[in-house]
């Protein structure tokens, strides 16, 4: 299927589900490579990335342990910033290569949150391996270890990756349609729809 329509937008098929897995192929076999003599914790950052996370580590055949967490959102009282928090990781990570597992990195400032939060587990290192870098809208500081493919700054969606909690369940990843107002992929949000968009324009 060439273009599917989810709520209001409709998405033209970008990646199809032999190439990704083909390059999935192909990051899982540098892991086992660079990783293979490192004490070694893989955390999938939930939900966007469960399909990528199953996907790479049915292929990783060197010993790893494996989580997941979520990055959940609430405003704070003081600074009226929104704040995130990681919720669900109970593992020492002390002296471990910590490697996180993302969907999709965009502006790059939920990895930097996340980053900054681990740090205080006190691992060995962390390294950062993503199926989509929206290269462009990249702002972060942060050394990008495993890259699946360079995308436009254009809303993608399937694979894990959803519009307004749809489309996760999609083999192929489908990219906004030409002409649709734009949106970003940045990140988990629960926030009202309406507020949610008021950002995705700014």
């Amino acid at each position: 299927m060439s273009r599917i329509v989810i709520a209001d937008k409709e998405f033209d098929l970008y990646l199809e589900s032999v190439k990704i897995q083909q390059q999935i192929e192909i990051m899982a076999g540098r892991m086992n490579s660079e990783l293979k003599s490192r004490n070694v914790i893989f955390i999938g950052v939930l939900n966007g990335a469960f399909m990528f996370a199953a996907d790479l580590l049915k292929r990783i055949h060197i010993d790893v342990q494996i989580s997941f967490m979520k990055v959940s959102s609430y405003r704070g009282t003081a600074s009226g910033m929104n704040i995130k928090r990681l919720i669900g990781l109970n593992e020492e990570l002390k002296g471990k290569t910590v490697v996180i597992l993302e969907d999709i990195i965009d502006t790059g400032k939920t990895i930097e949150d996340i980053l900054f939060q681990l740090k205080g587990f006190r691992p060995l290192e962390i390294q950062i391996a993503t199926l989509l870098l929206k290269t462009a809208a990249y702002k972060g500081s942060a050394k990008i270890d495993y890259i699946g493919f360079e995308i436009p700054d254009r809303f993608v969606v399937g694979y894990g990756l959803d519009y307004f909690g749809f489309g996760r369940n999609l083999r192929n990843i489908y990219m906004l349609g030409e002409g649709e107002e734009a949106v970003t992929n940045e990140g988990e949000d629960k926030r009202p729809e309406d507020e949610r968009l008021e950002e995705q324009r700014t």
